[in-house]
């Protein structure tokens, strides 16, 4: 077994505080900003940030459905932390200034991958899923930051 990582980002134009506000909308904002892969998205605590419990169902492949029950926290500025309550998966979204008006956003995924030939496959193809998925998802948000910029 092994770490498995996933890294996506990209400079949406906004402030980074106003970007990361809308990713800590769990509430209202983040529903909004899943691509088709999710589904189920229920806030069961809080809202918005630190303290929130969200669930949701993430299909990565066709036969590859993840249950995820998240606890939400915000360790400093900037950063949100999702913990996945059924698995070993680690969320982190980074956004940090880039420039004037524009926000550089990072998310990035790791887990403990299966061991043998499944986790063979698992290192080499979930982190370029996961990274096409999270690619929709920050296309999204830059969508409707731009929006909420003008």
């Amino acid at each position: 077994m092994g770490q498995v990582e996933a890294t996506t980002e990209r400079i949406v134009t906004g402030k980074p505080e106003d970007v990361f506000d809308a990713l800590a909308d769990y509430r209202e904002t983040r529903s909004r900003l899943l691509p088709q892969q999710f589904s189920e998205y229920e806030v069961r605590e809080g809202g918005d940030g630190e303290g929130t419990v969200v669930h949701w169902k993430l299909q990565a492949t066709s036969k590859r459905v993840r249950d995820c029950l998240l606890e939400v926290s915000e360790p400093s500025d900037g950063r949100l932390v999702e913990k996945d309550r059924n698995s070993s998966m680690v969320t982190t979204w980074t956004v940090t200034p880039s420039g004037e008006g524009k926000s550089r956003v990072v998310v990035t995924s790791t887990w403990t991958g299966a061991s043998g030939i499944g986790g063979f496959f698992e290192r080499t193809f979930a982190p370029k899923g996961l990274a096409r998925i999270y690619d929709e998802l920050l296309a999204k948000l830059a969508a409707e930051a731009a929006q909420t910029a003008q």
